[in-house]
Protein backbone atom coordinates (compact mmCIF):
# COMPACT_ATOMS: atom_id res chain seq x y z
CA UNK A 1 0.00 0.00 0.00
CA UNK A 2 1.14 3.68 -0.61
CA UNK A 3 2.02 5.78 2.12
CA UNK A 4 -0.82 7.44 3.55
CA UNK A 5 -1.74 10.32 6.44
CA UNK A 6 -5.20 10.10 8.31
CA UNK A 7 -6.23 13.12 9.78
CA UNK A 8 -9.42 12.65 11.91
CA UNK A 9 -11.01 15.63 14.26
CA UNK A 10 -14.41 17.55 14.50
CA UNK A 11 -16.01 20.28 12.46
CA UNK A 12 -14.50 22.98 12.45
CA UNK A 13 -10.62 22.02 13.54
CA UNK A 14 -9.20 23.62 10.10
CA UNK A 15 -8.86 19.66 9.19
CA UNK A 16 -9.08 20.96 5.41
CA UNK A 17 -7.01 24.08 5.45
CA UNK A 18 -4.81 21.66 7.08
CA UNK A 19 -4.81 18.72 4.88
CA UNK A 20 -5.10 20.66 1.69
CA UNK A 21 -1.46 23.29 2.54
CA UNK A 22 0.56 19.66 3.31
CA UNK A 23 -0.94 17.94 0.91
CA UNK A 24 0.26 20.70 -1.72
CA UNK A 25 3.51 20.78 0.32
CA UNK A 26 4.21 17.12 0.48
CA UNK A 27 3.38 16.17 -2.50
CA UNK A 28 0.32 14.38 -1.20
CA UNK A 29 -2.82 13.37 -3.27
CA UNK A 30 -6.10 15.05 -0.94
CA UNK A 31 -8.79 13.31 -0.08
CA UNK A 32 -11.56 15.10 1.43
CA UNK A 33 -13.78 12.00 2.68
CA UNK A 34 -16.40 14.51 4.19
CA UNK A 35 -17.49 16.14 0.89
CA UNK A 36 -18.58 12.53 -0.11
CA UNK A 37 -20.68 12.17 2.76
CA UNK A 38 -22.06 15.60 2.60
CA UNK A 39 -22.82 14.50 -1.65
CA UNK A 40 -24.83 11.53 -0.66
CA UNK A 41 -26.84 13.80 1.98
CA UNK A 42 -27.60 16.78 -0.28
CA UNK A 43 -28.82 14.30 -3.27
CA UNK A 44 -30.96 13.18 -0.40
CA UNK A 45 -31.92 16.56 0.08
CA UNK A 46 -32.55 17.72 -3.28
CA UNK A 47 -34.64 14.67 -3.96
CA UNK A 48 -36.39 15.17 -0.75
CA UNK A 49 -35.60 11.66 1.25
CA UNK A 50 -35.23 11.03 4.62
CA UNK A 51 -32.78 9.36 6.52
CA UNK A 52 -35.07 6.47 7.48
CA UNK A 53 -35.90 5.86 3.52
CA UNK A 54 -33.36 3.79 3.04
CA UNK A 55 -34.74 1.75 -0.24
CA UNK A 56 -34.41 4.93 -2.06
CA UNK A 57 -31.17 6.09 -0.18
CA UNK A 58 -29.77 2.91 -1.64
CA UNK A 59 -30.76 3.69 -5.30
CA UNK A 60 -29.48 6.46 -4.76
CA UNK A 61 -25.77 4.81 -3.34
CA UNK A 62 -26.29 2.78 -6.34
CA UNK A 63 -25.89 5.11 -8.91
CA UNK A 64 -23.86 8.17 -7.18
CA UNK A 65 -21.03 9.48 -8.97
CA UNK A 66 -18.80 11.61 -6.93
CA UNK A 67 -15.74 12.21 -8.30
CA UNK A 68 -12.91 15.18 -6.52
CA UNK A 69 -11.08 16.99 -9.11
CA UNK A 70 -8.28 19.64 -9.02
CA UNK A 71 -9.02 22.65 -11.50
CA UNK A 72 -6.17 25.20 -11.76
CA UNK A 73 -4.69 23.95 -8.38
CA UNK A 74 -8.21 24.31 -6.20
CA UNK A 75 -9.83 21.11 -5.31
CA UNK A 76 -13.86 20.95 -6.83
CA UNK A 77 -16.29 18.33 -6.05
CA UNK A 78 -18.80 17.07 -8.45
CA UNK A 79 -21.98 15.19 -8.04
CA UNK A 80 -23.47 13.27 -10.93
CA UNK A 81 -21.46 15.52 -13.18
CA UNK A 82 -21.75 18.26 -11.53
CA UNK A 83 -20.07 20.76 -9.66
CA UNK A 84 -21.02 21.35 -6.19
CA UNK A 85 -18.66 22.45 -4.33
CA UNK A 86 -20.65 25.16 -2.92
CA UNK A 87 -23.69 23.59 -2.68
CA UNK A 88 -22.41 20.51 -0.06
CA UNK A 89 -21.33 23.47 2.26
CA UNK A 90 -24.64 25.21 3.03
CA UNK A 91 -26.45 24.69 6.14
CA UNK A 92 -28.76 22.88 5.59
CA UNK A 93 -26.31 20.33 4.67
CA UNK A 94 -24.39 20.97 7.60
CA UNK A 95 -27.38 20.04 9.13
CA UNK A 96 -28.24 16.63 7.63
CA UNK A 97 -24.87 15.27 6.86
CA UNK A 98 -23.80 13.40 10.37
CA UNK A 99 -27.24 11.82 9.91
CA UNK A 100 -26.95 10.66 6.61
CA UNK A 101 -23.35 9.73 7.41
CA UNK A 102 -24.52 7.46 10.50
CA UNK A 103 -26.29 5.26 8.30
CA UNK A 104 -24.46 1.89 7.37
CA UNK A 105 -25.92 1.57 3.94
CA UNK A 106 -24.10 4.68 3.28
CA UNK A 107 -20.72 3.88 4.98
CA UNK A 108 -20.80 0.43 3.47
CA UNK A 109 -20.84 2.80 0.34
CA UNK A 110 -18.12 4.73 0.79
CA UNK A 111 -15.73 2.96 2.92
CA UNK A 112 -14.58 1.12 -0.10
CA UNK A 113 -14.35 3.70 -2.13
CA UNK A 114 -12.07 5.56 0.25
CA UNK A 115 -9.91 2.95 0.40
CA UNK A 116 -9.30 2.46 -3.22
CA UNK A 117 -8.15 5.83 -3.54
CA UNK A 118 -5.14 5.09 -1.34
CA UNK A 119 -4.42 1.46 -3.11
CA UNK A 120 -1.69 3.10 -5.62
CA UNK A 121 -1.04 6.44 -4.52
CA UNK A 122 0.08 8.86 -1.59
CA UNK A 123 -2.82 9.94 0.44
CA UNK A 124 -3.82 12.14 2.99
CA UNK A 125 -7.16 11.79 3.87
CA UNK A 126 -9.24 13.47 6.22
CA UNK A 127 -12.57 12.94 7.75
CA UNK A 128 -13.91 11.13 11.25
CA UNK A 129 -13.17 7.58 10.63
CA UNK A 130 -10.03 7.33 8.37
CA UNK A 131 -7.21 5.87 11.33
CA UNK A 132 -9.92 4.08 12.58
CA UNK A 133 -12.07 2.11 10.12
CA UNK A 134 -10.76 3.34 6.51
CA UNK A 135 -7.14 3.08 7.11
CA UNK A 136 -6.71 1.86 10.64
CA UNK A 137 -2.83 0.77 9.51
CA UNK A 138 -1.93 4.55 8.06
CA UNK A 139 1.53 5.55 8.22
CA UNK A 140 0.45 9.08 10.03
CA UNK A 141 -2.52 9.29 12.36
CA UNK A 142 -3.19 12.50 13.58
CA UNK A 143 -6.62 13.44 15.54
CA UNK A 144 -6.87 17.34 14.73
CA UNK A 145 -8.88 19.01 18.15
CA UNK A 146 -10.32 21.91 19.24
CA UNK A 147 -12.10 23.65 21.82
CA UNK A 148 -16.17 23.90 20.80
CA UNK A 149 -16.44 27.23 21.01
CA UNK A 150 -13.22 27.86 19.10
CA UNK A 151 -14.64 25.69 16.41
CA UNK A 152 -18.01 27.81 16.61
CA UNK A 153 -15.99 31.30 15.90
CA UNK A 154 -13.97 29.66 12.94
CA UNK A 155 -16.98 28.42 11.07
CA UNK A 156 -19.29 31.42 11.99
CA UNK A 157 -16.32 33.67 10.60
CA UNK A 158 -16.49 31.23 7.26
CA UNK A 159 -20.36 31.69 6.68
CA UNK A 160 -19.49 35.61 6.90
CA UNK A 161 -17.32 35.27 4.20
CA UNK A 162 -19.30 33.15 2.20
CA UNK A 163 -22.49 35.13 2.92
CA UNK A 164 -24.23 32.67 5.16
CA UNK A 165 -26.57 34.80 7.67
CA UNK A 166 -26.32 32.48 10.99
CA UNK A 167 -25.72 33.70 14.36
CA UNK A 168 -22.63 32.48 16.61
CA UNK A 169 -25.11 30.93 19.04
CA UNK A 170 -26.78 28.86 16.16
CA UNK A 171 -23.30 27.92 14.58
CA UNK A 172 -22.32 26.82 18.10
CA UNK A 173 -25.47 25.05 18.54
CA UNK A 174 -25.40 22.71 15.18
CA UNK A 175 -21.85 22.09 16.23
CA UNK A 176 -22.31 20.31 19.32
CA UNK A 177 -26.12 18.47 17.79
CA UNK A 178 -23.32 17.19 14.96
CA UNK A 179 -20.91 16.37 17.59
CA UNK A 180 -23.43 14.39 19.26
CA UNK A 181 -24.86 12.84 16.85
CA UNK A 182 -21.36 11.34 15.35
CA UNK A 183 -19.85 10.07 18.90
CA UNK A 184 -23.04 8.27 19.72
CA UNK A 185 -24.07 6.67 16.23
CA UNK A 186 -24.13 2.97 15.99
CA UNK A 187 -21.65 2.30 13.18
CA UNK A 188 -18.52 4.08 13.17
CA UNK A 189 -18.81 6.43 15.86
CA UNK A 190 -15.96 8.92 15.85
CA UNK A 191 -13.63 8.19 18.40
CA UNK A 192 -9.84 8.91 18.31
CA UNK A 193 -7.89 6.21 17.11
CA UNK A 194 -5.48 4.78 20.05
CA UNK A 195 -2.37 5.27 18.22
CA UNK A 196 -3.02 9.17 16.91
CA UNK A 197 -1.21 12.14 17.99
CA UNK A 198 -3.49 14.81 19.19
CA UNK A 199 -2.64 17.80 17.88
CA UNK A 200 -4.82 20.85 19.57
CA UNK A 201 -5.30 23.61 17.39
CA UNK A 202 -6.92 25.89 20.01
CA UNK A 203 -4.62 28.78 20.13
CA UNK A 204 -2.39 27.35 17.57
CA UNK A 205 -2.28 29.11 14.26
CA UNK A 206 -2.57 27.72 10.62
CA UNK A 207 1.01 27.54 10.08
CA UNK A 208 2.08 26.21 13.32
CA UNK A 209 -0.60 23.63 12.59
CA UNK A 210 0.77 22.59 9.32
CA UNK A 211 4.53 22.69 10.89
CA UNK A 212 3.80 20.41 13.75
CA UNK A 213 2.07 17.80 11.29
CA UNK A 214 4.43 18.05 8.28
CA UNK A 215 7.07 17.74 11.12
CA UNK A 216 5.46 13.92 11.92
CA UNK A 217 4.89 13.20 8.15
CA UNK A 218 8.24 14.09 7.24
CA UNK A 219 10.04 11.86 10.13
CA UNK A 220 8.30 8.82 9.34
CA UNK A 221 8.81 8.91 5.60
CA UNK A 222 12.44 8.88 6.14
CA UNK A 223 11.71 6.29 8.89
Amino acid sequence: MAFVVAIDGPAGTGKGTITKIIAEKMNLINIDTGAMYRCVALECIEKNISSNEEQKINEILENIDIQLKNINGVQRVFLNGKDVSEKIRTPEVDSKVAIFAALKIVRDKMTPIQRKMGENNDIIMEGRDIGTVVFPNADVKIFLDCSLEERARRRYKQNLEKGINESYEEVLEAIKQRHKLETEREVAPFVKAKDAVIVDSTSMTIDEVVETIEDMVRRKRND
